[in-house]
């Protein structure tokens, strides 16, 4: 039998993974004291950006502006954080989609889990044991 999973084509699909990926993290015992403890995280402002993020990446859309990297640097996060995010992201993807640009999102979201984990380790050489 064939996958029934769609591949992420749409401003909907975009949306769905964001939700549901971040509802993963809000009740991952690791990841949820950061997002909810440290950060206090204003979901209803932070998830639209999300969509734009992850929208400008897969899609092509041209509406995320910020600059993501900055906010992260207060934040209490070790590598341990970033392989728990990534895992998590991956099995969203997995669970919901399949195909060209769900491969794409799963290879963005570890070059972006890299990235940031190196630049923090950078500006910071013990903040990441």
């Amino acid at each position: 039998m064939p996958n029934s999973r769609p591949d992420i084509t749409t401003e909907a699909d975009v949306q769905l993974l964001v939700d549901t990926f971040y509802t993963k993290v809000n009740h991952d015992a690791l990841l949820d004291p950061v997002f909810n403890g440290f950060a206090h995280v204003d979901w209803p402002r932070h998830l639209p950006v999300m969509y734009d993020f992850w929208s400008s990446l897969l899609l092509g859309t041209t509406r995320y502006h910020g600059r993501p990297f900055p906010k992260h640097l207060p934040l209490p996060i070790a590598a341990a954080h970033f392989q728990r995010w990534l895992a998590l992201f991956e099995a969203t993807v997995n669970e919901l989609f399949n195909g060209p640009k769900s491969e794409e999102a799963k290879v963005r979201a570890q070059s972006i889990a890299t990235l940031f984990e190196h630049r923090l380790r950078e500006r910071n050489p013990l903040a990441l044991q």
